[in-house]
């Protein structure tokens, strides 16, 4: 795989800063062509370095209260497939497996603690390989 260049990291920047951001204003503010810009773009998502372009949700404001990383150990033998039954859920924002202190790492969002609580006895608990349990309530997030 190629490597990128200063313009191809510049032109991520822009739209790591304002996804929606138009080709043609990032080729004014680089001072090349539109054409430049898309074709860098489309090449960019051709080698896999920009996988998509996405939105961020401010989760209270559409009623989500609760926001947990939730750490999860599971018998080893069963890793993948209880991460790969964790992204089912659609309140599991992601999964990560991890070295740190749990084998598995997720984002989950709920309505409230209630449903977090329900979640995690009614669904997860009862996930063939799943050991331990460790959520962990975001109180207030200061950088995103």
């Amino acid at each position: 795989m190629s490597a990128i260049d200063k313009m191809d990291l510049k032109i991520l920047k822009m739209l790591e800063e304002d996804g929606r951001r138009s080709f043609t204003d990032i080729a004014e503010k680089l001072k090349v062509s539109e054409s430049t810009v898309r074709k860098r773009v489309m090449a960019l998502q051709r080698k896999g370095i920009l996988k998509k372009f996405t939105i961020k949700v401010d989760p209270a404001k559409i009623g989500i209260k609760t926001v947990a990383f939730v750490g999860i150990d599971v018998d080893p033998t069963r890793l993948l497939q209880v991460a790969q039954e964790l992204c089912n859920f659609k309140e599991v924002k992601w999964v990560a497996t991890s070295t740190g202190d749990h084998m598995l790492m997720t984002e989950i969002w709920t309505s409230d603690g209630r449903e977090l609580t329900k979640l995690i006895s009614e669904k997860i608990g009862i996930i063939e390989g799943v050991k331990k349990i460790c959520p962990a309530i975001i109180l207030e997030k200061l950088k995103d």
